[in-house]
């Protein structure tokens, strides 16, 4: 049976990736963006699958126009994927307080509205598959992105929580966390440079040094990874795409059981 999907930043990178292989499975899709002329192509190509929906996820009644939207046309929506989001890149003391607000807005708190919007339908119809696209970084913090892996600590627990909450009424989550791919995500689009500091300007320089030698997966081999996981009875809590987001987030926790073991008796001496 065909699925219909519900897509926010369709406009480019994963989320243009899975759409448009929805859609060459013969699924439906209401794809999202804020501007819907770059998704004209797939409204020419597959036609009446697709359904195009301006969508700002700052803007809360926009995004409740738009899930309604999509509800109405095609009767329901079996897959809900919240893709939209982009990257604060600056140190902690560069990073102005208004930018901080702007990538929350947009990482969080768009989320749970596009969340909090379809799920009064989705409860309904019994029925649905939310998808959260984290990242590897879900679970660790680097230097100079420190706002923008923090904003994924926090969509982990949202949707973690989520998971429980809603699995009484048939609904299931799966957080998503892709590793380094070759996306757009690097883009002027998907990227927000702060103000600098000298400084931190040897570190700026060994951190950008870094990601010139970091492998890249190709974006384009991940659609069977998410078909699998949309069409599994059973899809997991959580999934990594690519290699090596695996063996980093192992090493990351086993460095803070050692720390927590190593301070066990200070801990357990303050019980009272």
């Amino acid at each position: 049976m065909e699925k219909i999907w519900f897509i926010t930043g369709s406009s480019r990178g994963f989320g243009r990736i899975w759409a448009e292989a929805a859609l060459e499975r013969g699924d439906k899709v209401a794809a999202t963006a804020r501007n819907t002329a770059s998704l004209l192509p797939l409204k020419e190509k597959y036609g009446e699958n697709v359904l195009l929906l301006t969508l700002d996820v700052t803007k809360t009644e926009q995004v409740r126009s738009a899930v309604q939207a999509a509800f109405d046309h095609f009767g329901r929506i079996d897959i809900l994927i919240n893709n939209a989001g982009y990257a604060l890149v600056g140190t902690i003391e560069e990073s102005d307080t208004k930018d901080i607000r702007s990538l929350y807005e947009t990482n969080i708190i768009g989320t749970v509205s596009v969340i909090q919007a379809a799920l009064p339908y989705l409860r309904k119809q019994g029925h649905g598959h939310i998808l959260g696209v984290s990242s590897g970084l879900g679970h660790l913090a680097y230097p100079l992105i420190g706002y923008y892996c923090s904003s994924k600590w926090a969509f982990e627990a949202i949707h973690e929580s989520l998971a429980t909450e809603i699995k009484p009424f048939g609904l299931k989550v799966t957080i998503i966390e892709p590793g380094a791919y070759a996306t757009e995500f690097g883009s002027p689009n998907s990227i927000k440079q702060t103000s600098t500091l000298s400084e931190y300007d040897p570190l700026r320089m060994q951190v950008m040094e870094q990601l010139q030698s970091l492998e890249q997966g190709n974006p384009n081999a991940t659609p069977p990874a998410i078909f699998k996981v949309v069409d599994a009875d059973e899809p997991p809590l959580r999934i990594n795409l690519g290699r090596h987001n695996l063996p980093e987030v192992s090493a990351a926790y086993q460095q803070r059981l050692a720390t927590w073991q190593a301070w066990a008796a200070v801990a357990d001496s303050v019980q009272g």
